[in-house]
């Protein structure tokens, strides 16, 4: 299996261009659409902003939005591409998801795209309490009526919902524990070419889906992914 770590710090482009072809029929933006109708009035925080695949879409439509990321390399990507946008309702700052750098009661949304999992999957010791803090925080910034919405895994190379084994115990708490309601879409990549499907998912997901994709013959990698969402008191 790859390692994320080390491609979030040094291989930024290269992941960005693999998400890229992600989401052919832009459903992340339909479904955020969808629960923040508002979306024009919004102070964002996208966590976990990576090379900006949440950002991008939202700046040009919220108010203001601030991505924030582990990675600076990340980050310098997602920055490149806000400024070709020629927005200035936008800003980056590197942080971690258990200490964001804002104010109290300072966002109107909480968008959080396949980076929770990193701290809460049942093989990371003390990912209870790692999610526990992690909602305090998005608690903390979120003003009274906001939305979080968080996006994960629901199954890569799947033609059904089928999400990862060590995740299903977060996905659970979610909803059990945090009150969050939950639905699937899919976020299906489209190639170019079968070649550069092979070569882009074996670059991140490794050898089990690009040899899949291989046998499939096809540049189409179907893809579900989980979105659960609260509104905050």
């Amino acid at each position: 299996m790859p390692d994320h770590d080390q491609i979030y710090q040094s291989e930024a482009e290269r992941y960005d261009k693999l998400v890229s072809f992600e989401d052919v029929n832009h459903n992340l933006l339909h479904t955020i659409k969808r629960i923040v109708p508002a979306l024009t009035e919004s102070a964002v925080l996208d966590i976990g902003a990576g090379t900006g695949r949440l950002t991008t879409m939202l700046a040009p439509i919220a108010a203001s939005i601030t991505a924030t990321d582990a990675s600076g390399a990340m980050l310098e990507v997602a920055s490149s591409k806000l400024s070709s946008l020629g927005l200035s309702n936008w800003k980056t700052a590197v942080a971690r998801h258990d200490e964001l750098p804002l104010g109290n009661s300072s966002v109107d949304l909480v968008t959080a795209g396949w980076t929770i999992c990193y701290a809460t999957s049942c093989n990371v010791e003390g990912w209870r309490s790692n999610l526990s803090v992690i909602m305090d925080e998005i608690r903390r910034v979120m003003k009274p009526g906001g939305t979080c919405i968080i996006f994960e895994n629901f199954g890569t190379g799947s033609s059904v919902p089928n999400p990862p084994d060590f995740l299903t115990a977060y996905y659970a708490a979610l909803e059990n524990e945090y009150g969050f309601e939950h639905e699937a879409i899919r976020t299906d990549y489209h190639f170019e070419t079968v070649e550069d499907a092979v070569s882009i998912t074996n670059f991140f997901f490794g050898d089990w889906l690009s040899t899949q994709v291989q046998a499939s013959n096809s540049p189409v990698v179907e893809e579900w992914a989980g979105v659960w969402w609260k509104r905050f008191d």
